[in-house]
């Protein structure tokens, strides 16, 4: 089994930047394919951002050039930096392992105008 701990979420003005962290504690091995969701309110969950062992990541379009995925294999971390953010970035960001079936507890980005 396996625990997802995310950190990094706050509240900054549109333009700004966050950087998400995401922990990966216990079976790591079914982690080599990490992904970043997010549901802002009365919304569905929406895909952001997928990274793999090797680094290959996928974007969605509304985070395409702007955020970028990374991970750090040693700590079985993977990172989400998010630059020149938007109002309609606002949500509950969660790290998601889906070999493992795993989500994280999420944490809330907040984007005023």
């Amino acid at each position: 089994q396996v625990q997802l701990v995310e950190s990094g979420g706050g509240s900054v003005q549109a333009g700004g930047s966050l950087r998400l962290s995401c922990a990966a504690f216990g079976y790591t091995p079914c982690t080599y394919v990490m992904s970043w969701f997010r549901q802002a309110p009365g919304k569905e969950r929406e895909f952001v951002s997928s990274i793999d062992d090797y680094g290959a990541t996928r974007y969605a379009d509304s985070a395409k050039g702007r955020f970028t995925n990374a991970r750090d294999n040693t700590k079985n971390t993977v990172f989400l930096q998010m630059n020149s953010l938007k109002p309609e970035d606002t949500a509950i960001y969660y790290c998601n392992a889906p070999r493992c079936d795993s989500w994280g507890q999420g944490t809330q980005v907040t984007v005023s105008s």
